[in-house]
């Protein structure tokens, strides 16, 4: 009879559910540390399907989790950054990538005298990376090291709960009954089955194979028990990209069915034909006991095999997952907004890589909606005025999801640059929403003047199209230095906004004088101040944004202004803006004029 106590029973729980607490600490903790890498290598490294193959390989390898690299990837493409074709090449490298765990773990059957390698064994590695990874916690300061000293924790929890599983499988080595009950595993589709519900229940085929690994250690897991164990385990872990691809896009339910489908067929495949081959020829291992390193190795043979043969049929996946797939049509707006997909928050710092995207198409549609405001000031159009107040939407709109994505980001942990990073967009992202109601308020004035049949004098519009440049250039300064993270650039934005309101005020001042002579009526003037006013504020917000970023990336002060006159960078591009866009409204009326000075920006603030 089977001696198997209660509290056997629960050792066996409790080393369980710790081996997945470490595996769960080192997979996020690795995320974490390599989100925006991830990105960066994701977008960098697709360009074709073995680079694209060899990229899962390697995220799944540094994060330890293919369903994690998969879901990733299923967001990418729902976002638009990867093309379904992309995509396939690196989520058959994921399926090679979470072999990597089953092969470090199989460092357990390490058996030497020598020190060094008696150092790898679970058993004696576990401790060291505990009490390493907590020394460094508990004295760090920065976010950046403690999240590096959870992944060694992480890795120590998992290596620990890998020994205890062993130990709680102990009792069981000299069991007939524990031998009988995995009998039944023999069965390929019983066990295939069984690997795929371990895995569902894990949510990890890496946790699964883990489990079947520590199994081994009892002796009674034979390769006609494994085989099927370890491919079904490679199809349960589509249950957690099936659920990921919920509300994505068609392309996005298209790669997950493209992922669905390899596994299936791959297991089919590998499956018969080990079958075939047995009952043919045999194999001699057939009835062998499995070690770690055997499930390990059958683990990371099967997925390599899979890949070799699916790799030439990709555009076969691809027509098929077309056919089951079906194409839907989708708004312009969502198709924008997708970018922010939910699915990118177990990743911070790639979520808010998305969150930058956006906002930098808030920035280019404010842009758009300026050049349409002016546009309208010199002719009025029914279709200009309705794709401005599109826009509109969208920026308002934008605002709003931006705001509670950001929110939801800063709810993770944040190292100190992606906190900081955050704030900054909060700001940023008030600031091109502003920038858009102030070319809204420019399109009223411009349909009241068309109204009331309003006319500017020539010296007017001339001066409007001297400041309408100006402003078109420091929109497009602050798009691309934020787009870019280029503080040189951002560094460009405040001299032009003093020179920006150097020339409102000479324009106002110049207005003045046209009323003074008769030259302009009261109503036309109230327009014209009225507009130079909200343009007035749109190179303030671009200034905010600029200091915002800056502030972030050098730590610059709030009282910048003060400091970056002292310096002569700022003064020089003073100088260079200040001859492009007021001194040819200067000299324009020098004649007039002569008693005019330029206005002293220091004195009038």
């Amino acid at each position: 009879m089977m001696e198997y106590s209660f509290y056997d029973f629960l050792k066996l729980l409790g080393s369980l559910a710790l081996f997945l607490y470490g595996m769960k600490i080192m997979s996020e903790g690795l995320q974490k540390f390599a989100g925006d890498r991830l990105r960066k290598i994701l977008t960098a490294m697709t360009t074709n399907r073995v680079t694209g193959v060899l990229t899962g390989v390697l995220i799944t390898a540094l994060i330890q989790s293919s369903s994690a690299t998969t879901v990733m990837v299923v967001s990418f493409v729902n976002a638009g950054l990867l093309t379904l074709s992309q995509s396939i090449g690196v989520i058959m490298g994921a399926n090679i990538g979470t072999t990597v765990t089953a092969q470090i773990l199989r460092l357990g059957d390490i058996s030497s005298d020598n020190v060094l390698l008696t150092m790898l064994k679970p058993a004696s590695f576990a401790p060291i990376c505990i009490v390493i990874g907590a020394f460094v916690l508990l004295l760090a300061k920065k976010q950046k090291i403690k999240d590096r000293a959870g992944i060694v924790i992480g890795l120590g929890i998992l290596f620990c709960g890998m020994s205890m599983m062993e130990s709680a499988f102990a009792p069981l080595t000299e069991s007939e009954e524990f031998r009988n009950i995995f009998t039944v595993f023999e069965n390929p589709v019983l066990g295939v089955l069984t690997g795929a519900a371990v895995t569902i229940l894990l949510q990890s085929s890496s946790a699964s194979v883990g489990v079947l690994q520590a199994t081994a250690s009892t002796g009674v897991i034979t390769f006609a028990m494994a085989a099927p164990m370890v491919i079904g385990a490679n199809i349960g872990k589509c249950a957690t990209v099936l659920l990921a691809s919920i509300g994505t896009n068609k392309n996005a339910k298209r790669a997950v069915c493209t992922d669905i489908t390899m596994c299936c067929c791959g297991a089919i495949l590998f499956l018969g034909g080990i079958y075939l081959y047995q009952w043919i020829i045999g194999f001699e291992i057939w009835d062998n006991t499995m070690s770690r390193g055997n499930i390990a190795d059958f683990h990371t043979l099967f997925n390599l095999a899979t890949c070799l043969v699916m790799l030439p049929l990709c555009n076969v996946l691809i027509a098929f997952s077309k056919k089951i797939v079906k194409a839907k049509g989708s708004s312009k707006m969502d198709e924008e907004l997708a970018l922010l997909d939910e699915r990118f928050l177990n990743t911070p710092n790639v979520a808010l890589q998305q969150c930058k995207k956006v906002i930098t198409s808030m920035g280019e549609t404010a842009r758009e909606n300026f050049s349409l405001a002016y546009e309208l000031l010199e002719k009025f159009d029914d279709n200009k005025l309705e794709q401005l107040k599109e826009n509109e939407k969208f920026l308002d709109k934008t605002e709003t999801v931006l705001g509670e994505y950001i929110l939801k980001i800063t709810e993770k942990s944040l190292s100190e640059e992606s906190n900081k990073l955050a704030n900054e967009m909060m700001r940023t992202v008030t600031d091109w929403e502003r920038i858009g109601d102030h070319c809204v308020n420019l399109a009223e004035l411009a349909e009241i003047k068309t109204d009331s049949k309003l006319k500017f004098s020539i010296e007017g519009f001339s001066e409007l199209k001297h400041i309408n440049a100006a402003i078109d250039n420091i929109l497009e300064l602050t798009i691309e230095s934020y787009g870019n993270d280029d503080e040189d650039m951002a560094f460009k934005v405040a001299p032009m906004e003093d020179v920006i309101d150097d020339l409102v005020d000479l324009l106002k001042d110049n207005h003045i004088e046209r009323l003074r002579k008769g030259e302009c009526t009261v109503e036309r003037g109230v327009s014209f101040v009225e507009m130079l006013t909200n343009i007035e504020r749109i190179s303030d917000h671009c200034d905010n944004i600029s200091l915002h970023m800056r502030q972030r990336m050098s730590g610059a002060e709030l009282d910048t202004h003060v400091k970056l006159k002292k310096e002569y960078e700022f003064k020089r591009l003073y100088h260079q803006y200040s001859k492009l866009y007021y001194e040819p409204v200067l000299k324009h009326n020098i004649n007039e004029y002569k008693h005019k000075e330029p206005i002293n920006t220091e004195q009038r603030k």
